[in-house]
């Protein structure tokens, strides 16, 4: 199944983090498209930028399984979701935007993301690996989304800058 995950992060050398997340995952699936590196404001308290990014992955565990993966690999990369402030700094975020047309609602995960709609620093880099993605519930396609969050927030990208993993 491909899943579009959305990676973020401010703290420490994030370019180098999501790289080995990525490096990780294409070990357990298939990394089939990864975007740029896009910086952004930060949402919530006062932090430094974030930097933004999406992939797909196709990944033969399912979103469930994913997801147990994709936290293994932030409490790795030393985050404490425990000891984290809401909307704070982080050094790795990684969360399931979307799985084809799966919709999934539980206490442990959500998809698509509920908040995935309305948030231009995850719709920019999402276009760029899934702009023909239709989201379940709005049926619109992701590069749809990204240009109605671009005339919401003018302002939240800083910049876009090249990415290899």
């Amino acid at each position: 199944m491909e899943i579009l995950v959305g990676l973020g992060g401010n703290l420490g050398r994030v370019d180098e983090t999501f790289a080995r997340a990525l490096e990780t995952l294409a070990g357990d699936g298939q990394v089939v498209a990864a975007s740029r590196l896009w910086r952004t404001r930060p949402v919530g308290p006062p932090q430094p930028d974030f930097l933004n990014a999406a992939a797909v992955i196709d990944w033969p565990g399912g979103p469930r399984s994913l997801l147990h993966r994709c936290r293994e690999l932030e409490t790795g990369a030393g985050r404490d979701r425990a000891r984290e402030e809401l909307w704070g700094p982080r050094v790795l975020d990684l969360d399931l935007l979307m799985a084809s047309m799966a919709v999934l609602r539980g206490a442990e995960l959500e998809i698509p993301h509920p908040r995935f709609q309305r948030r231009r620093f995850a719709l920019e880099p999402a276009a760029e690996v899934a702009p023909r993605w239709i989201h379940p519930l709005l049926g619109h396609t992701i590069e749809t989304l990204a240009a109605q969050a671009r005339e919401r927030e003018p302002d939240a990208i800083l910049g876009v800058m090249s990415f290899e993993f």
